[in-house]
């Protein structure tokens, strides 16, 4: 069973083991931070103006990268006192456990399986017209989810604090393309979308790209841990047999486990 998580590798396969699998782990993706100090910057320059404020993380490693460069510039207390004084909104557990770290709860959250749909729908009671929106993006940029709150109305700004990049080495990955295209591998857990595109990428740098496709539509098992991960397998024509109704590791290999008991 081919694990491609990095951040929670060793916690996932760990749950693969307790449900009997066999681990093959490939890390697809590294969390890279990005020379943030003039971005945060500005976001400070535009707290110290007066307007009302929406603040929303998208994850908890972009809300934590604001914070740890706000204490690197001796403002951390004024950037938690500003976002306690605006609207702070949250995709979800992780980003909202960030902010609780530092004493901060948002005032709203989106509902499970924390897409943009939901979030949209949890802002559905914020007024954006008029109002400077902060938006903490992930590893990459949601242009979709911008494109809507300027819609909305919002003045927005976008932080961009972290990129998901290829691992450093990239054998384990290659050699695991290798081995899903010569269907030697049962399963493939894909945590995250990027993980699919990253795995990808590397397929089609060794002219395996189609028949990676292949080969996940043959006799290997596709797990995706929820709707955005399943989405970007199924736009490649990839489409997978076990997606969980809650989008969390522990459900992903529990149905992954009960599908290959029926």
């Amino acid at each position: 069973m081919a694990l491609l998580e990095a951040r929670m590798g060793t916690e996932l396969a760990e749950l693969v083991r307790r449900h009997g699998g066999v681990v093959r782990s490939a890390a697809a993706v590294r969390e890279a931070p990005l020379d943030s100090a003039a971005v945060v910057a500005g976001f400070l320059d535009r707290l110290r103006r007066p307007a009302r404020r929406v603040h929303i993380f998208l994850t908890g490693a972009g809300a934590t990268a604001l914070f740890q460069e706000a204490e690197r510039q001796g403002q951390l207390p004024f950037v938690i006192e500003s976002i306690r004084a605006g609207t702070s909104i949250c995709r979800g557990p992780k980003p909202s456990a960030a902010l609780k770290r530092y004493g901060l709860s948002p005032n709203a959250s989106a509902a499970s399986p924390y897409t943009s749909h939901e979030l949209l729908e949890a802002m559905a009671g914020t007024d954006l017209r008029g109002a400077e929106v902060t938006l903490v993006h992930y590893g990459e940029r949601s242009e979709s989810l911008s494109d809507e709150l300027r819609h909305r109305g919002a003045a927005l700004n976008e932080l961009c604090l972290y990129e998901w990049r290829l691992p450093e080495d990239l054998g384990p990955l290659q050699d695991l393309a290798g081995d899903l295209v010569k269907l030697e591998i049962d399963a493939v857990v894909f945590t995250s979308q990027v993980q699919w595109k990253h795995l990808l990428q590397v397929a089609t740098a060794l002219g395996l790209g189609d028949d990676l496709v292949h080969a996940l539509n043959s006799n290997i098992v596709v797990a995706a841990v929820g709707p955005i991960c399943s989405a970007a397998l199924d736009a490649a024509g990839v489409h997978p047999q076990v997606v969980p109704d809650n989008p969390k590791m522990g459900p992903l290999v529990a149905a992954l486990a009960e599908y290959f008991t029926q």
